[in-house]
This record gives C-alpha cells, sequence and structure tokens, in this order.
C-alpha cells in the first residue's frame, strides 16, 4: 500500500508534498526503474543495466545489448525475473537477479511486430499488448502465446495505444493517454475505465492508489472513490524527466541525467 501519501495530510487538504533530499548518485543516466526490495536499476547513457542499492553500491550489471538496440525500458515487477525490452528489436530479455540472461525472446518469431509494452504478469509469466493485432496476451519464456484478449477494436472505435501495463491485485492495468486507465481481468475482459487526464509516469500501486504527475504537480488517484488528488512537490518541476514513487522515497530522475532519492517527511 501506499504510505506516502497520508489520509490525515489528505483529509487536512494539504496540498504539499513535503520532500527531503536524501542523495544524488553520480552516475549520468538515460532512465532508471526500481522494485520492492529498494534496488535500483539504472540505464546508462551507453546502453547498459546497472542495479544499486540505495546508497548506491554497484549489485550487478547487464552489458549484453549491442545486437538489440536502445533499451525501450527494464520491468523489475518482479525482481527474481527482470524485463528488458528492446522495442525496435521486438526483442525482450529476461535477467534474473544477478541481471544474468535467462532467456531471450524474439517476438517476431510469433509474428509479434508491434509493441511498447510489458510487464511481468502474477505467475511470472510476460503481458505485451500487440498493436497489430490490437490483442492482450501473456507469453511464457519460450515466447508462446499462453492466452489472448479478442481484438480491442471490436470493444473500442479506436485501438488503445497503451503506455504502460501494471498486473496488481487480480487485474491487469492498461493506461493509454487518450482513453484512461482501462482494468482487464486475467483473461483480457475489460472490467473498468476511469477516465484520467493525461498522466506522466503514472503508476499503478494497488487496486486503490495510482500515482503520477502533470507538468507541475504530483497526483493521487484513488480508484474506489473515483477521488483524483494533486500535491505540488518539487521548486521546479520542469527540470525532471521522470519521477518513480517507491513507498516513502521519491526518486526523481532530471533531464541533465542525474537520479535523485527524496523521503517523504
Amino acid at each position: 500500500m501506499m504510505v506516502m501519501f497520508s489520509a490525515a495530510t489528505m483529509a487536512a487538504g494539504d496540498s504539499t508534498l513535503h520532500l527531503k533530499l536524501q542523495r544524488v548518485y553520480p552516475e549520468v543516466i538515460s532512465d532508471f526503474t526500481t522494485d520492492n526490495l529498494g534496488n535500483i536499476y539504472l540505464v546508462s547513457t551507453s546502453n547498459h543495466v546497472k542495479k544499486i542499492d540505495e546508497k548506491g553500491d554497484s549489485l550487478a550489471v547487464y552489458n549484453d545489448v549491442r545486437r538489440y538496440g536502445k533499451i525501450s525500458s527494464v520491468d523489475a515487477t518482479n525482481p527474481l525475473k527482470v524485463l528488458v525490452f528492446f522495442k525496435d528489436f521486438s526483442t525482450i530479455a529476461v535477467l534474473d537477479r544477478q541481471l544474468s540472461v535467462r532467456k531471450t525472446i524474439d517476438l517476431r518469431r510469433q509474428n509479434i511486430l508491434q509493441v511498447k509494452a510489458v510487464t511481468t504478469s502474477y505467475d511470472n509469466n510476460i503481458w505485451l499488448y500487440d498493436e497489430m493485432e490490437a490483442k492482450l496476451k501473456k507469453l511464457d519464456d519460450n515466447g508462446r502465446v499462453m492466452l489472448e484478449s479478442v481484438d480491442m477494436r471490436q470493444v473500442f472505435d479506436v485501438a488503445p495505444s497503451p503506455e504502460a501495463l501494471f498486473d496488481r491485485d487480480g487485474f491487469l492495468y492498461m493506461y493509454d493517454t487518450t482513453k484512461g486507465l482501462l482494468v482487464f481481468d486475467y483473461y483480457g475482459a475489460q472490467k473498468q475505465k476511469h477516465g484520467l487526464p493525461v498522466i506522466q509516469d503514472l503508476q499503478v500501486i494497488d487496486k486503490q492508489t495510482v500515482t503520477g504527475r502533470d507538468n507541475d504537480r504530483i497526483l493521487l488517484y484513488k480508484p474506489a472513490t473515483l477521488q483524483l488528488y494533486s500535491f505540488k512537490a518539487f521548486a521546479d518541476p520542469a527540470v525532471y524527466k521522470k519521477i518513480r514513487f517507491n513507498d516513502k522515497k521519491v526518486y526523481a530522475l532530471t533531464k541533465e541525467g542525474k537520479l535523485e532519492l527524496y523521503y517523504v517527511q
């Protein structure tokens, strides 16, 4: 559960999220993510993945990236099974906790040619959205399609083009900037739709908590009550290209490539 936004704070109408800068990491990076153990995965400007702890100590490095081009995303939903996605090559590298390669999945072998978002499923398989066929698909580690949804063009006037997928609390969440947050069961049937504004860095923490930001403020959305809260957090939000929440910590990546760690006071 997300505890950085206290019930007391929201009830009191405090619109400021009080942050204390804890650490600035020395590496210049292009992207990052975190896992639920507090580890950080840094994507370097030279396209490598480095796993560090909160103090900045190196834990592992993934270097085998030359053949697949630019890293599109890193998913550490399961820290024992890290997904490195190469969009341009339709390839997913499946890594263990030491960032050694367990499997390499060439999606083109399944004729899956256009994908933007992938994530680990609750049962340690892989969810993705095939934009060519407009279907959610679950794959095993060998790239075989285990199940797929109906064609989304039968459900929507225009098929979704999701920015992110999240498997949380028995549901699969798909965020599309034009359609909002779509909620599906594990068979790909749509259950809910939340018409949200355009949110950067959206995260589904659990079924009760969705976080993100707009140009100026931190956002908290409560799906159960349909309430959207807004908080001021940074003196100059424009300097950040990405933020990520992890319990009472906020990670913020500047446009210059420096990662800052804040604690919520």
